[in-house]
């Protein structure tokens, strides 16, 4: 027998819905897109997305910081390093190391992002901060998104090649909003602000710095870029994947994140490009990244990983950006700006 439920119930099951809906609602961040004021004075709203992966500008997103929670300090002789949690997304805390010379006041600023897969270890290592701020300019290091722990709440089929677009434009924003973070803190000289990054942590170097002005400085290490080419010849992409990701629409979304379109317009920053050619970098993506270097860009070949070691040895890797960060702005003898090594 089926049994009809009174009015009065219905409408108290009803009641108890609504509130969690919206006491649910309240909880999760909103997926519809934030209404903001017309800038051409006209009084019309225009919808601005939570994040747009196909600018690299935060202007077209709607990200906001929530307070960074302390993960604790070490300190030494030598520096002082922070472990901070930074977020501007749901479920995507990003562990962000602030790493600054000891008694040094208002030092300069480099943000670190090493290629996928690379992890936050090194940032932990002692001797690795110490070399990284012997030269007197404080270290920020970071992961890009589908990297390490930013992976915890991600499918496990979907990783930084296959979320391509994503990945990027994503930790090109994390870049602008940890620089809005590091700006907050005033202990750091934000007017001398550079950035390394290798592999995957180059292209969006290079996109970063063309959407943000504040970057000064610019060290790559082989950046990865030219999508088609890289795509079609990369040996981090699985074969059986590549076919994936040489369809003409993902290619198209990749479009507005090509690195080598963003090069050129770094002619005003001091840029230093270096390649290992034993790393095995697809030539034709390494040539048309080459190709649009800056005329004053510094673009250097090793032919071995040992090479690059003799010449980077004890910290030497990082000796570059940091005395091009110095009040000095001179270039060191061993790397004279506008010199190219072919």
């Amino acid at each position: 027998m089926i049994r009809t439920l009174p009015f009065s119930t219905i409408g108290f099951v009803l009641v108890c819905l609504s509130v969690l809906h919206t006491s649910s609602a309240a909880q999760k961040p909103s997926s519809r897109p934030e209404l903001v004021a017309d800038p051409s004075g006209k009084g019309v709203a225009l919808a601005r997305t939570p994040e747009s992966f196909s600018s690299l500008s935060l202007n077209d997103s709607s990200l906001h910081a929530s307070p960074p929670v302390s993960g604790g300090k070490a300190e030494t002789k030598a520096f002082i390093r922070e472990l901070l949690q930074v977020q501007w997304r749901a479920n995507d805390a990003i562990d962000l190391y602030v790493i600054r010379p000891r008694n040094a006041t208002k030092p300069p600023v480099v943000l670190y992002l090493y290629g996928f897969p690379s992890d936050t270890d090194r940032f932990k290592d002692d001797r690795y901060c110490e070399r990284v701020t012997r030269g007197g300019a404080a270290a920020v290091g970071f992961v890009s998104a589908f990297t390490g722990q930013r992976t915890e709440h991600r499918s496990p089929n979907a990783w930084f090649v296959s979320e391509l677009p994503e990945a990027v434009a994503s930790t090109v924003h994390d870049v602008q909003m940890i620089l809005n973070y590091l700006n907050s803190r005033g202990d750091l000289d934000m007017g001398r602000v550079g950035m390394f990054g290798q592999g995957s942590g180059g292209a969006i170097a290079i996109l970063a710095a063309a959407a943000d002005s504040r970057l000064k400085v610019v060290d790559l290490l082989d950046p990865w870029g030219d999508w088609p080419d890289w795509l079609a010849a990369s040996q981090m992409v699985p074969g059986e994947e590549r076919p994936l990701y040489q369809k003409p629409d993902f290619l198209k979304r990749l479009e507005p994140l090509e690195p080598v379109r963003f090069l050129p317009q770094l002619k005003s920053r001091t840029l230093r490009i270096q390649f290992v050619d034993a790393y095995g970098e697809p030539k034709d993506a390494v040539h048309k990244i080459e190709v649009a270097a800056p005329a004053a860009a510094t673009v250097r070949h090793y032919a071995t990983d040992l090479d690059l070691r003799k010449a980077t040895a004890d910290g030497g890797l990082f000796t570059w950006i940091s005395h091009e960060l110095s009040p000095r702005q001179g270039a060191s003898q061993e790397t004279k700006p506008g010199s190219k090594d072919r």
